[in-house]
């Protein structure tokens, strides 16, 4: 009986602990693997969006902290001595010893701010410094959408050449059959079928170099998402809309409020003027009321310490201000100034940064683009040139030597396209980056 008590007890445990674990885990399996789905898994489990977060939620505190202070301040004290020798003091030209054996004091203090240069400054500062830190936030989305975003079609661009090369390896592996067969008849010399082996050969090596790659790059992508490296990541892709995802509005010019760096100086700058106000506020006042309540207890007998009490109470106001300080507070106020007009050319140097950003991200694109138009239409001429050239060397017309060239034209053309295909995506990602489109 005993055993199966213990043998329960032991159950229940593993179970309650295996539900606790699955609860502070992150997900270890992504369903959804399509690039929104690679993108929101990694908005929600890459650690430095995690770090973000807490970044937040520890700059509330920060603020709560610091506007407790607006709140009455109370305070208790207690003390309890006993004096083995009483405190001498000299009265009327003798030494005497005065007081008891045994005292006791307790109090209650309680102070308000009414005007405090530091709690005005938390008050006035609270939602701006709630915006940076959520900005702050935002800046690391982009950022991290962006580069999950090209480690995405990266991994398609090797999935679809490692593609381009088996289909390839399948036409030589039947071109290899097909010139040992003619070659045993007779019908041609030993060179096609060595020519035809060299470029199997070259074609599966480059092939095991891409599948290789495709491997590395995957646990880039999960190191990017936040993903654990043992969890499977089977990516989900449509070509077709991949193609038309790469096509982007060019006419549409820079507005730098989209831009969540322009943003953060203007939080940084609103913050600034803050502080040069704190600073001003230093010739004001520091404004408090009190309020305090003693209690004394003496006796030289000890158990009769607290039957004999005495107290007393105040309130009041305390007022407070420095006179001099060595021009202190004007140099604080001029300093202040001057980190705020720093800011106004940063706010100057950013504007200059974005324009210079977006033209070199739509030269890039547009280059991109042509290029990409250009290899999609090389990819059907080489693929119509191959397919005539085999045609006619089965029909004894053409050589082996052409039909070699042209089935390397046509393997060039394709891995060519889906290289071009991918520098334009990652170029579109950088002019919507530089436009400030996306958002997080």
């Amino acid at each position: 009986m005993i055993r199966i008590k213990n043998f329960i007890s032991i159950g229940c445990l593993i179970f309650f602990s295996n539900i606790a674990l699955s609860q502070t885990r992150p997900d270890s399996v992504l369903h959804d693997a399509t690039l929104e789905g690679c993108v929101q898994y990694a908005l929600t489990h890459q650690p430095v969006i995690q770090q973000s977060l807490l970044d937040e939620a520890i700059t509330e505190k920060q603020i709560q902290t610091k506007l407790a202070d607006w709140y009455p301040q109370v305070n208790f004290n207690y003390n309890l001595q006993h004096n083995f020798e009483l405190p001498v003091t000299y009265f009327n030209g003798a030494y005497i010893r005065s007081g008891t054996y045994n005292s006791s004091n307790l109090g209650v203090g309680v102070t308000q701010n009414i005007f405090n240069k530091d709690v005005l400054l938390a008050s006035r500062t609270a939602n701006d410094v709630r915006q940076q830190a959520k900005q702050n936030t935002s800046f690391n989305k982009i950022d991290v959408a962006v580069n999950v975003s090209k480690a995405f079609y990266d991994v398609l661009l090797t999935q679809q050449q490692v593609s381009v090369l088996t289909a390839d390896i399948t036409r030589l592996e039947r071109s290899l059959k097909d010139a040992v067969s003619q070659y045993n008849s007779g019908v041609a010399d030993k060179i096609d079928y060595k020519r035809a082996t060299i470029a199997l050969n070259n074609a599966r090596a480059q092939q095991k170099q891409s599948i290789d790659l495709i491997t590395a790059k995957l646990a880039y992508l999960k190191q990017l998402m936040g993903l654990p490296d043992r969890s499977p990541l089977q990516l989900q892709y449509d070509t077709s809309r991949m193609e038309k995802d790469a096509v982007i509005d060019t006419t549409a010019g820079v507005q730098y409020e989209n831009r969540i760096e322009y943003r953060q100086l203007q939080t940084q700058q609103r913050l600034q003027q803050a502080t040069i106000k704190y600073y001003k506020n230093a010739y004001v006042p520091t404004i408090s009321a009190f309020g305090n309540y003693n209690g004394s207890f003496l006796s030289n007998d000890f158990a009769q310490t607290y039957n004999n009490g005495f107290g007393n109470s105040n309130i009041g106001i305390q007022l407070a201000m420095p006179i001099f300080q060595g021009n202190k507070r004007i140099l604080q106020v001029r300093q202040a100034e001057l980190q705020s007009k720093r800011v106004d050319w940063d706010i100057v140097l950013l504007k200059s940064r974005v324009n210079t950003q977006y033209e070199q991200a739509l030269a890039n694109y547009k280059g991109n683009y042509y290029n990409y138009l250009a290899l999609k239409d090389n990819v059907v001429l080489a693929d119509d040139v191959y397919k005539t050239l085999d045609l006619q060397y089965r029909s004894g017309i053409k050589t082996y030597l052409e039909v070699i060239v042209a089935e390397s034209d046509l393997r060039t053309a394709q891995l060519n396209f889906y290289d071009a295909l991918f520098q334009l995506l990652q170029s579109k990602f950088d002019v919507q980056k530089a436009l400030g489109t996306i958002q997080y």
